[in-house]
């Protein structure tokens, strides 16, 4: 989202419950060399990828891709999430691809009924990033346990999208100011996926304690969680990490940090960032990126 912004007119039906029927993947060409970053052709539907300096061909490396917010792109959500670095540094490919344009002109992802078709263009994002994480498998030696979502706002819905249809390809997602599809019902993984959710308390236009765009509801971020942690088998026992300073906006280490990981299948776990007084934007310190990609590679 030009960071975060949202529409709020009526909206279209997303088939949420119904996933995507993957088609053939449009192979990438393995030509980054290591440390470059390159545009991967995907039919009508190109993509950056970040190739980390530590590449070797024939090593299976985590993939992370990341999904920007309503209005923004690619580029702008890796100037917000400063994640190539840490490529370079935690040796991950890094995709990131842009949503479609709707007839405003706005970038979006298809993502739940709730969010973010919101002017009636019916694409399949899910099958699109399918198949981009089944090209990159295609072209580069990806571990295929360790492939994770991360997203803001409308990337957020996203990212939960793609673990309820594509379970067996995702290892964990992290949604920042994102929220899971209103009727778990709607969300059938197939396997456990771990699950982040990053949320201000103060989010103004997805709001933590849950809302609507337009007619549509989302559900609040502990209600989000609560749902993956039946779906995983995680007991309601919490532990609480140290706090976290994640927001220079606000003073000290603002961010509790609450953890589910009893009981849950496959080693997996559910947590929940609370960042107290944070907005739909919040104003991300230097310690962000390096806290979610431990999240993520330490699942």
């Amino acid at each position: 989202m030009r960071m975060g912004r949202l529409f709020a007119p009526l909206l279209v039906l997303c088939l949420v419950a119904c996933g995507s029927t993957p088609a053939t993947p449009t192979p990438a060409t393995p030509t980054g060399a290591p440390g470059s970053t390159i545009t991967v052709g995907l039919a009508d539907r190109p993509f950056q990828l970040h190739v980390p300096t530590t590449y070797a061909a024939g090593t299976k490396v985590p993939l992370v891709v990341l999904l920007h917010g309503f209005t923004s792109n690619a580029a702008e959500a890796e100037s917000y999430f400063k994640l190539t670095a840490q490529s370079d540094r935690r040796g991950f490919l890094y995709a990131m691809p842009d949503g479609t344009k709707d007839s405003r002109g706005d970038r979006f992802w298809n993502a739940t009924d709730a969010c973010c078709a919101f002017y009636g263009r019916d694409v399949d994002d899910s099958g699109y990033l399918y198949r981009l994480v089944q090209a990159i498998k295609a072209a580069y030696a990806v571990d295929p346990q360790r492939v994770y979502f991360v997203g803001h706002s409308n990337g957020g819905f996203m990212a939960y999208r793609m673990a309820c249809d594509h379970a067996a390809e995702i290892t964990a997602i992290v949604s920042l100011a994102g929220a899971m599809v209103n009727d778990p019902a709607l969300c059938t993984p197939s396997r456990p996926v771990s699950v982040l959710q990053i949320h201000g308390t103060a989010d103004e236009t997805i709001a933590f304690t849950g809302g609507a765009n337009g007619s549509q509801p989302y559900p609040s971020a502990e209600a989000g969680l609560a749902a993956w942690r039946g779906y995983n088998g995680c007991g309601d026992a919490a532990a609480s990490g140290a706090p976290m300073d994640l927001d220079s906006s606000l003073p000290g280490a603002e961010t509790t940090v609450t953890t589910y990981r009893t009981g849950c299948r496959a080693g997996t776990r559910v947590e929940l960032w609370s960042i107290a007084g944070g907005r739909h934007v919040p104003a991300l310190t230097g310690a962000f990126p390096g806290a979610v990609v431990d999240f993520l590679l330490g699942r």
